[in-house]
């Protein structure tokens, strides 16, 4: 019983924590974006979601990996997060070439490039969580579905509500519920692979 509440414990922990952590660190790149279109500074604010989000996950993590070590927990997690951003503003930039290529190396170069995007924080994570845990491997995927369930939760709801001629506030309002929506799914589907591998270990 003991184990089942304290795996029940970091589930709640990490859920709370992370939703916010990621709700939080969202919205640098979101008003990055809102008042400037430089890819730069857009990355440079994703390094910031991923310092953010890092720094609330490294919160909960300690409590059960003591031996954790919270700079490069944070910091692998920034620099993957940087990576992610990198890659969609190098798209985004050259949208008007891509669009210019057959479709079949259109779709070659997305599934690549998304497959980069959903794998990168995971493998980041995995170089630190590897040395802690049995079985490591597994958060490497489980990011992968989390980010990638986040991202359809994010464009399910955002993309239905964004309308033309919306007011800068609203627009705002509406990209930080799919952003709160897509932390919560995020944290969730992690959050129930680290009590697994918590357990496990």
């Amino acid at each position: 019983m003991a184990t089942k509440t304290a795996t029940h414990d970091l589930t709640k922990a990490w859920f709370r924590w992370v939703t916010a952590g990621e709700f939080a660190g969202f919205l640098a790149p979101a008003l990055a974006g809102a008042l400037t279109s430089s890819p730069v500074l857009l990355v440079v604010a994703g390094i910031a979601e991923g310092a953010i989000l890092g720094t609330a996950q490294a919160l909960v993590l300690r409590r059960v990996l003591p031996k954790l070590k919270t700079a490069e927990w944070v910091g692998v997690t920034a620099l993957a997060a940087g990576f992610a951003w990198a890659v969609a503003m190098v798209a985004v930039s050259n949208g008007a070439r891509l669009a210019a290529l057959p479709l079949v190396v259109q779709l070659l170069i997305a599934a690549v490039a998304g497959t980069g995007v959903l794998l990168s924080i995971g493998i980041a994570q995995w170089l630190v969580l590897h040395h802690q845990v049995t079985g490591a491997h597994v958060w490497v995927w489980a990011n992968a579905i989390a980010w990638g369930a986040g991202l359809i939760v994010f464009t399910a709801v955002t993309t239905p509500l964004w309308q033309p001629g919306q007011p800068p506030v609203l627009i705002a309002l509406i990209g930080a519920l799919g952003g709160l929506l897509m932390a919560a799914t995020m944290a969730a589907i992690t959050g129930a692979t680290l009590a697994r591998l918590v357990k496990r270990s």
